[in-house]
């Protein structure tokens, strides 16, 4: 990359983003050494890749998402003369090969398991099947964005779950791991039933509503804290939320409670109060107080403050009389721990993309050195089963071409050809097909702790398939 300077010589900063000019290069190296040596052997294998995760680091259920983008970036991949002329100043890779991708274009297939529904471990959720050299090409950008926004649709699922039909919001972009996991992460915890975010460019971008009450540096850049509750009422007559812990929250209370008074006589409402420090159940429970006491039940009381799914079911069972909840570092960063036992482990989802099938012939991978690294061969399908209410039993895996009498196929025609096959949904209808499918998914399968394990079964003709092959 060139630098640019300014009419004094200084080196200008840059953003470093990823635009459709760049993409090309959102990949790891071997992705390209790999396509210098197919092109050299002039390797034309036609093969099918396998995104699937092998565990879940919490819970029995994950919720796909990231669809979009991954097929955004399949349809739109393009080398430019910027990108390649970078690639050949460095000198590893031929002008023959470098030239071949010129004209890049995905011609092939992807199937899928649409956005927002649940699915679990070593199930096939995306089918990718085209030239060897371009579909190994897909394999970093497909992961970086499948691995994290299904974890964090995942998390926003759990903490909804927790939540008990309280509405929760995505506090966390200040915390994400980079600008694109900010936005990325407002829209997958939307779709894992997240009813808005605090971040407005995710709101711009995928149509998420936005919300934001004040920040403490309102309050303290002002004389008094009662002066701070009343310039915000001012300014937001119809949507007042005060933050009422910057110095006590008690005595935050009874000055929101000055403040609600105040715009009654105006003809408006206060809508909430904010706690966003310390026991978050003994105070909101003294705050619900003190608010009743001046008749004031109809302000609501929003908490954040380290939030998790084990913190929001501990709060509720214990009766705190909070109405929303804003979840920021633990949903953001998919935080794969317990917050009270300290069990768990790294924030990240291991997905992987693994070759299955080449030339119609299945290909797998037995790992005798880490057996749990084995890849189950060929192209596969899910079925999932049901019972007479609609409830989910069991799912099968099975050969891309085996009929199967019973159970509904997961895997949907998304790219034939390099032609676009699917009607993207809207952000709003795949979180509305998130929260049927749990409803599907029985219980015992939910629990934040000791969930039940769901059955996925391998379809007798597999099962044969894999000991013909291993």
């Amino acid at each position: 990359m060139k630098t640019s300077l300014n009419k004094d010589g200084h080196t200008l900063p840059t953003s470093a983003l990823v635009t459709e000019g760049n993409m090309s290069l959102f990949v790891d190296y071997y992705q390209l050494t790999m396509g210098q040596a197919d092109f050299d052997a002039q390797n034309h294998s036609v093969i099918t890749a396998n995104y699937y995760v092998r565990k879940i680091p919490q819970g029995q259920y994950l919720i796909t998402a990231g669809l979009e983008q991954v097929v955004h970036y399949i349809l739109n991949l393009r080398w430019t003369d910027a990108a390649l002329d970078w690639l050949a100043e460095r000198g590893d890779l031929s002008v023959e090969y470098l030239a071949s991708l010129r004209d890049f274009r995905f011609d092939g297939s992807v199937f899928a398991v649409p956005e927002g529904t649940p699915v679990f471990p070593n199930e096939p959720i995306i089918n990718v099947t085209g030239r060897s050299r371009d579909v190994q090409l897909f394999e970093t950008y497909l992961l970086c964005v499948m691995n994290f926004q299904t974890l964090i649709a995942t998390k926003a699922a759990r903490i909804v779950h927790a939540a008990r039909g309280r509405p929760v919001f995505d506090f966390g972009a200040r915390r994400a791991h980079g600008r694109d996991a900010g936005i990325l992460a407002a829209r997958a915890a939307f779709i894992g039933g997240a009813s808005g975010t605090s971040l407005v460019l995710a709101g711009h971008y995928f149509d998420i509503p936005y919300v934001g009450t004040m920040a403490h540096k309102f309050v303290s850049e002002r004389p008094t804290e009662l002066r701070a509750f009343r310039d915000y009422a001012a300014a937001f007559p119809n949507n007042t939320t005060l933050l009422i812990d910057t110095y006590d929250t008690l005595q935050g209370a009874r000055n929101a409670c000055v403040v609600a008074k105040e715009m009654e006589v105006r003809g408006t409402r206060l809508r909430a109060v904010r706690l966003d420090s310390g026991d978050l159940l003994t105070l909101s429970q003294q705050v619900r107080r003190i608010l009743d006491a001046e008749g004031l039940g109809y302000v609501q009381i929003i908490a954040s403050h380290e939030l998790d799914e084990y913190q929001i079911d501990s709060l509720l069972r214990n009766g705190a009389p909070i109405d929303s909840f804003g979840v920021g570092t633990r949903l953001a960063t998919g935080a794969n721990f317990n917050s009270f036992t300290g069990e768990g482990g790294t924030s990240a989802l291991s997905g992987v993309y693994k070759l299955v099938e080449s030339d119609g012939g299945p290909v797998g991978k037995k790992s005798l050195d880490e057996p749990s690294k084995a890849t189950i061969p060929g192209k596969k399908q899910i079925y999932r089963l049901t019972d007479a209410d609609g409830n989910w039993t069991k799912d099968q895996v099975t050969l891309w071409a085996e009929e199967v009498s019973e159970g509904q196929p997961l895997l949907i025609p998304i790219i034939q050809n390099g032609e676009l096959a699917y009607n993207f949904p809207t952000l709003q209808e795949i979180q509305a097909h998130t929260i049927a499918a749990l409803e599907k998914l029985p219980h015992p399968h939910k629990r934040l702790t000791d969930a039940a394990p769901y059955a996925v079964e391998l379809h007798p003709a597999l099962l044969v398939h894999i000991e013909g092959i291993f």
